[in-house]
C-alpha cells in the first residue's frame, strides 16, 4: 500500500525523478525495514539483548553474557561493552560474583526501546538524512524526505509507546525466537 504523499510529491529532476521511481514501489512495510537497517549494528545488538533478558531473566535469574550471545547469536565481546553502556544508563541491571549476571528490575522493564536507543546512538542519529545528505529537513528535503518522514515518525511513535515489556511479551505470543536475524530483514520491493 502507498503512502499519501507519494501521490502528491512532485520532483523536477531527472536524478531524483530515478530515486522517487525507486522508493515509490516500496510498500510501508519494506520502507519501515529500510529504516531498521539504518539502526547502527550496536543499537541491534543492544534492542535485541535486551529483549531477551526481558524474556528470560529477573532479579531471581541473572544471566552471564556469554550465555545471551551465544542464544541471540552476537559476539560476545562486542555485547560486553554494550552491556556496561547500558547498566550505566540504567536499561539494564546486574550483579557481579559468583551469582552474577544481567537481569531486569521492574523499573527496567518499564524502559522503551528508543531509550535503548537514545543510550546506544543518541537521538541525533535517527534524524539524520535517509539518503545520508548533510542537510534534510521539512525546509530543505531531499529527493525522498516526504516519503519516509511518516514512515520513520511511525516506528519511532512504536519505540517510545510501548516498553520493554511490551515487545518482549507480543514476541513470547507469536512464538518468536530472538536472533539477529530478525532485526535484520531483508528487502525485496516489487517494481510496478
Amino acid at each position: 500500500m502507498k503512502h499519501p504523499l507519494w501521490d502528491t510529491l512532485q520532483l523536477n529532476s531527472k536524478k531524483y525523478n530515478t530515486l522517487y521511481s525507486f522508493f515509490i514501489n516500496f510498500t510501508e512495510n519494506e520502507i519501515e525495514k529500510l529504516f531498521i537497517m539504518m539502526l547502527s549494528r550496536a543499537s541491534k545488538y543492544a534492542i535485541l539483548s535486551t529483549l531477551f533478558l526481558a524474556e528470560h531473566a529477573n532479579e531471581n535469574k541473572k544471566i552471564s553474557v556469554k550465555v545471551i550471545a551465544e542464544s541471540i547469536d552476537v559476539p560476545s565481546p562486542f555485547l560486553a561493552k554494550l552491556f556496561q553502556q547500558l547498566v550505566k544508563g540504567k536499561i539494564i541491571s546486574s550483579t557481579k560474583g559468583p551469582n552474577g549476571g544481567f537481569y531486569l528490575t521492574k523499573k527496567n522493564q518499564k524502559k522503551n526501546v528508543l531509550d535503548i536507543f537514545e543510550n546506544i546512538d543518541g537521538l541525533n542519529r535517527l534524524n539524520e538524512c535517509f539518503l545520508g545528505l548533510s542537510e534534510c529537513d521539512g525546509s530543505n528535503p531531499c529527493p525522498v524526505h516526504f516519503i519516509v518522514e511518516p514512515f520513520k515518525n511511525s516506528i519511532l511513535g512504536k519505540f517510545r509507546d510501548k516498553n520493554i515489556m511490551e515487545f518482549s511479551n507480543e514476541i513470547v505470543s507469536k512464538g518468536r525466537k530472538l536472533t539477529i536475524k530478525d532485526i535484520s530483514p531483508e528487502i525485496n520491493p516489487q517494481i510496478k
